[in-house]
């Protein structure tokens, strides 16, 4: 449960990525499109989380605690440089779409810096993707491109949150389904 706890957080801020940075340049049928889709992949992740926690009662035994102090330390942390590095990207006179790129990669370390700690290699994934968009957003930010940067940092961070925690989440959830078949 905790697991789709966390495909759940990640749905919802994938979400948010897309519906706040999907915008010019873009065409406002694009725009629509994206943040529907965007919405309809959050819900089908908020769905699936039901799904786990009516099944969670019915069974299942005690679950590792994925939110320990390691993951307090990483959040902390995570916590100091997004707020930090805000104020160094407005010290520097970056203009202010730099700063989902920075938000983008700051939440890509997170998830790297995590993969150890809930030795779950697979959360690595998302998070190497975003400080990738990250990064590029960054390096975008100073040039006559910057329009793009919540594209490319907001909108396709948000669509790499939602894909994975759709696609981690059905896995889950179909899972669960034929092991309790199997088991009745």
């Amino acid at each position: 449960m905790q697991r789709m706890t966390g495909l759940l957080v990640g749905a919802v801020f994938g979400a948010v990525f897309v519906v706040v940075n999907a915008q010019s340049p873009l065409n406002t049928l694009t725009v629509n499109v994206l943040r529907a889709a965007a919405c309809l992949a959050a819900a089908s992740v908020i769905a699936m989380w039901f799904v786990a926690a009516r099944r969670e009662h019915t069974g299942g035994g005690p679950r590792p605690n994925m939110f320990g102090r390691g993951y307090l330390i990483v959040v902390a942390a995570e916590a100091l440089l997004l707020f930090g590095g805000l104020r160094v990207l407005a010290a520097w006179g970056l203009p202010e779409q730099a700063n989902v790129a920075w938000v983008a990669f700051v939440v890509g370390v997170h998830f790297i810096a995590l993969a150890p700690i809930w030795k779950d290699r697979g959360i690595a994934v998302p998070g190497v993707v975003l400080t990738v968009l990250g990064v590029a957003g960054l390096l975008l930010a100073p040039t006559g491109a910057v329009a793009w940067v919540p594209l490319v940092s907001g909108v396709l961070s948000g669509v790499a949150l939602l894909t994975g925690a759709v696609a981690f989440g059905w896995r889950s959830v179909t899972a669960r389904t034929a092991d309790h078949q199997a088991a009745a």
